[in-house]
């Protein structure tokens, strides 16, 4: 069986509040890509793991893939196992979602190669406690998120041209939500205005309504970040901004040809600098 497991982008994110056990509560616009990595799951009597693309990458218990495929055999209470080759394109440790990606399409898989008949419900709440972004990963498609990421709402949203940098080594979540509790007060993104801008394919709105509280944080623990953003406007982005934690930062584009030129000319300057699309 081969399953895609598609990157994400933040449009928005809010950080709206803080549980007892430490998790962070969030209201975000996102919207799944183009871009993503591919799992091939095969039968077995013993679980496997081969990584290919991603040398740093751990093919152990400790990666999301195997521990979302030994959390779904527990709670269908079942004894199969399978091998997994996942070949890796999504950016690490850049706020992609790349490794809740691998996790949703490793439920996703191994629930249809089993023949559980799972439904998406079930899979989210397993999901979700292998991490915040799994089940929107599962759902693959633009959601308003909420709580800790397993309150989902649809929105509607156009496809876009984009184009992903990574300027900068990765940053820990742990310490960017650090680094935004110091910060000063940041005006938080309006995600009803800026859901209807997606709606109407009105990027430029984008730029009034949305944003990330977690870029102004960053930018001072990466200056490569607001560099980056730089230049996408100055490529002719009508959008930019930071996604998730970082440290990727993406910019959306009016057309393909606009994209594709900008593409041309960031690629000498930026690696990895890729040329993708939202998908619904």
């Amino acid at each position: 069986m081969e399953i895609q497991a598609r990157a994400k982008i933040n449009w928005t994110l809010n950080v709206v509040g803080k549980r007892p056990d430490g998790y962070h509560l969030l209201d975000m616009l996102m919207q799944p890509l183009a871009l993503h990595d591919t799992l091939i799951i095969e039968p077995s009597d013993v679980f496997s793991l081969r990584v290919h693309g991603a040398d740093s990458l751990s093919a152990r218990d400790d990666n999301l893939i195997l521990r979302a495929a030994k959390a779904l055999q527990k709670a269908a209470n079942v004894s199969q196992e399978a091998e997994i080759t996942l070949f890796k394109r999504i950016p690490m440790g850049a706020g992609l979602g790349g490794g809740s990606a691998d996790a949703a399409a490793a439920l996703k898989g191994l629930n249809a190669l089993w023949g559980l008949d799972l439904d998406l419900d079930i899979l989210c709440k397993i999901g979700v406690e292998l991490g915040a972004d799994v089940p929107f990963c599962l759902h693959d498609a633009p959601r308003r998120a909420q709580g800790i990421g397993e309150i989902l709402t649809p929105i509607k949203s156009g496809v876009f041209s984009l184009i992903l940098l990574q300027p900068c080594a990765a940053l820990s979540t742990k310490e960017v939500f650090s680094a935004y509790h110091a910060s000063p007060a940041i005006v938080p993104a309006d995600n009803d205005q800026a859901a209807l801008a997606l709606a109407s394919g009105n990027l430029f709105g984008l730029r009034q309504w949305a944003g990330n509280a977690l870029e102004s944080a960053s930018i001072p623990l990466r200056p490569e970040i607001r560099k980056a953003k730089d230049a996408l406007y100055a490529s002719g982005a009508a959008f930019a901004q930071m996604t998730g934690s970082g440290s990727v930062v993406f910019g959306a584009y009016e057309n393909p040809s606009s994209a594709q030129k900008a593409f041309d000319e960031l690629k000498a300057h930026y690696m990895p600098c890729i040329l993708t699309e939202t998908a619904n």
